[in-house]
């Protein structure tokens, strides 16, 4: 299969320049793909334009990642609905500096190899140059009509743009053009909402220098629901473990409907092609055992953080919906109780109530975990309450100080599903 049908195959290609894959197969080129610098972490929907590093990267290609420290000033009006806030140079450079460290988890930079790959920024060769000389040596290759024939333009004229925003496409435009003559950087990957922008550095390229330029664009991926990739109710799902726990992590790619999860493992794994079909199909014979949703968490887990993360992921969900678990409920530290429980109702409780010890019904009544004492005596005895992964059916059965995980939790379970956390204060 040559690359550019792995990408087919993968849902990994949408737009391509003609005779971009006969390139790619008869040398190994230099290829680049440009991040934005908006943050210090990197999240799930970088991942896509990382991937496509790695592919070229694994197929002999030298790939390149971009920082766009100049162009991160100014802002890309592609697939943006109004302007954002301008960044400082300060704060670039401290974004800079972490996206080039989750970076090099996913790329080989060892600079003994030869296609290893190497990350430039585009200030670097903006800081010095004046408007005056960019007016007139770039800006006059590219007319005002084919800027504003791209879709990146069009869609924002009616709720307005800067100037400065206008420009975005050609400043882009230059870094490819400026590549090409100082790395010998032949193509241009992205998103398919970066298109026109490519596109316009491979016409400077032809017009400024009588060079081809190659590029190719991958889909924006959706979900099937028609919600946004990489958002969850508490915001997006970030590549740095600080912003986004390794458990939560898992936890979004777990919660994929069959769907995304059979679309999310040909793009975001390096399974191949006989290994998916198999987990499609075994998927599909006993879909209630969600096989291509774990493997999918437990692929990329692995791939952005680590083997252990996925390891305590897993015993972290068993504890949450597996049985026999007490003592490895027991084990865990407090952190990783309350990762775990993020999003678990919590009831806080006064410390010296524990000390003195209250009986399971008036405990679970006067927390509201059930509406009434009749209430929370009959679904005891019925079974339906654990404390602490242990079920509790004894109407004498005493919470205090001891029932407390890491000495400031209790974990109520009501019922198959229904958990609150209670802290001690």
């Amino acid at each position: 299969m040559t690359f550019i049908n792995e990408l087919k195959w993968r849902g990994l290609l949408q737009d391509i320049i003609p005779g971009t894959e006969e390139h790619l197969e008869k040398k190994s080129a230099k290829a680049y793909i440009g991040f934005d610098p908006t943050g210090d972490s990197l999240h799930i929907g970088s991942l896509v334009p990382i991937i496509l590093l790695m592919h070229l990267q694994k197929a002999g290609h030298k790939p390149y990642a971009l920082i766009g420290g100049a162009t991160g000033m100014i802002g890309d009006p592609s697939g943006k609905s109004e302007e954002r806030n301008l960044l400082s140079h300060e704060q670039i450079q401290k974004n800079q500096a972490g996206i080039q460290k989750q970076l090099e988890k996913f790329l080989d930079f060892d600079s003994t190899n030869e296609n290893a790959a190497v990350m430039v920024n585009n200030y670097d060769w903006f800081k010095n140059m004046n408007f005056i000389d960019f007016a007139r040596d770039i800006g006059k290759h590219i007319t005002v009509s084919y800027m504003m024939s791209k879709d990146s333009v069009k869609s924002r004229l009616e709720t307005g743009m800067s100037f400065t925003e206008f420009t975005y496409q050609l400043i882009q435009g230059y870094d490819f053009l400026n590549l090409y003559k100082e790395e010998g950087i032949s193509l241009q990957a992205g998103g398919s909402d970066q298109w026109g922008n490519i596109v316009t550095g491979t016409e400077l390229i032809r017009r400024k220098e009588q060079g081809e330029a190659f590029a190719f664009t991958a889909p924006l991926i959706k979900k099937a629901d028609g919600g946004k990739f990489g958002k969850t109710e508490s915001g997006n799902v970030w590549l740095d473990q600080k912003k986004t726990s390794p458990y939560k992590f898992y936890q979004f790619w777990l919660n994929a409907s069959d769907e995304d999860a059979q679309k999310y493992i040909k793009i975001f794994t390096f399974l191949d092609k006989e290994k998916i079909d198999n987990l499609i199909k075994e998927h599909t014979e006993a879909p209630h055992q969600r096989l291509l949703q774990k493997t999918l968490a437990s692929e990329v887990t692995a791939l952005v953080h680590s083997q252990e993360d996925v390891d305590f992921a897993i015993k972290a969900s068993q504890i949450l919906f597996g049985k026999n678990t007490a003592d490895d409920l027991q084990s865990l530290t407090a952190s990783e109780l309350v990762d775990i429980m993020d999003g678990v109702p919590t009831i806080e409780v006064e410390r010296n109530v524990l000390e003195a010890g209250m009986n399971i019904v008036n405990f679970l009544a006067d927390n509201t975990i059930y509406p009434s004492k009749g209430e929370a005596k009959k679904m005891t005895q019925a079974g339906a309450v654990s404390i602490n992964k242990l079920k509790v059916n004894d109407l004498a059965f005493n919470i205090d100080i001891k029932s407390l995980l890491a000495d400031k939790y209790i974990l109520v379970q009501k019922g198959k599903k229904h958990y609150y956390l209670i802290i001690a204060k």
